[in-house]
């Protein structure tokens, strides 16, 4: 055997020498992220609860039941547990803030890397992963220049080592399925793997209950009050009509709704046509029609019963400034007695959500309800 010979055999075992050597030094670091993710045992965030009201408004305790609480922090434990994760970088925040990732109503998974990860590169292995996944799902990053986590788009130049993955529970669609749970648990595993990363993992029944619970507890106060105001005689003429309602302050959207709003342009409540056409404000001078509907949603206004006082005065504006009587769905006329008992139920609702540390009109309950 020539010299040759023996020194590119003796470089090939130095070159898979060092190969393996390699593959076990990432093999290391991946099994230390790994047991310090999971050193200890914490509650998940999402098995927190409390006694609260069921859907009806009386509290079950028969059958031990008991409805979902939305609460207001952060789980103590999984911030410690985070904590140890980012013992090279101390005094950064061990968990995004609640508008990033709100473990009141998302799934949350903690993904941690030895090595930092390009966002805008994790932004579109994400979408292939999840690219089945219909539920809103929310990615934050830990800017470790800056000490604040920041929301991932495809745009995002920042690199970060710890990450969260947000997925919302429920919404007017309802509880998160199985199947949507499973495309997501599988996609972060995935994504862990590409990227020599930790995915922590929730027990998947777990996440299902609570999905259920919230959605059960939403179903209960998920309510919308439409009034109508229906035409007497002649048609309702769309120019007299759009100059009522922007007196009033509504303004006509694109969606084809004029809408009451308030300081911060949240609505508050809307007016529709009872006919089918939607308002378009090129068509307002040639619209006529028989019936308009003023519709205030619950759950999404901060403050209900004042919203719906001024829906009902703007409502009875209309009816004598367009010759026209204000009636429930079935045609029949809203009395002030009726009217009075759905200001109450308002104010009920709005009692109820707030006894689950959900307060109408706030960024949960927009998620929530929508």
């Amino acid at each position: 055997m020539s010299d040759l010979q023996l020194s590119l055999i003796g470089l090939g075992i130095v070159l898979v020498g060092g190969v393996f050597a390699y593959n076990k030094w990432q093999e290391r670091k991946h099994r230390q992220l790994a047991e310090r993710v999971f050193r200890s045992e914490h509650p998940d965030v999402l098995l927190g609860r409390m006694t609260g009201v069921a859907p009806g408004g009386a509290q079950d305790a028969e059958d031990g039941r008991i409805e979902p609480a939305i609460p207001p922090g952060q789980d103590k434990e999984a911030d410690a547990v985070a904590g140890l994760l980012a013992s090279d970088v101390p005094g950064l925040p061990a968990e995004p803030p609640q508008a990033l990732a709100d473990p009141a109503v998302d799934c949350i998974v903690r993904f941690e890397s030895a090595e930092p990860i390009g966002g805008a590169y994790l932004w579109q292995a994400q979408l292939q992963a999840m690219d089945k996944l219909a539920r809103p799902l929310a990615w934050s990053g830990l800017n470790e220049r800056t000490g604040a986590w920041e929301r991932l788009t495809a745009n995002g130049a920042g690199d970060y080592r710890r990450l969260r993955a947000a997925l919302q529970l429920a919404d007017r669609r309802g509880p998160l399925a199985d199947s949507e749970l499973t495309v997501f648990l599988n996609g972060m595993q995935r994504l862990a793997d590409e990227f020599l990363a930790v995915a922590d993992l929730p027990v998947r029944n777990e996440v299902l209950a609570r999905a259920a619970e919230i959605d059960r507890f939403c179903a209960g106060v998920d309510i919308q009050i439409g009034v109508n105001v229906v035409a007497t005689g002649a048609p309702f003429p769309g120019t007299k009509l759009r100059g009522l309602a922007e007196a009033a302050g509504l303004i006509l959207r694109e969606d084809g709704l004029f809408h009451a709003a308030d300081d911060a342009g949240a609505t508050l409540f809307t007016l529709s046509n009872l006919e089918a056409a939607a308002f378009v404000a090129e068509e307002m001078k040639t619209l006529a029609t028989h019936g308009l509907t003023l519709t205030l949603d619950v759950p999404r206004v901060a403050t209900g019963p004042l919203a719906y006082d001024r829906m009902i005065a703007l409502a009875k504006q209309l009816a004598i400034g367009l010759g026209g009587a204000l009636v429930d769905d079935n045609r029949v006329p809203l009395v002030e007695s009726a009217l009075d008992v759905i200001h109450d139920k308002i104010v009920e609702i709005g009692q109820r959500m707030a006894s689950q540390g959900l307060n109408a009109g706030s960024t949960q309950a927009l998620r929530l309800f929508s």
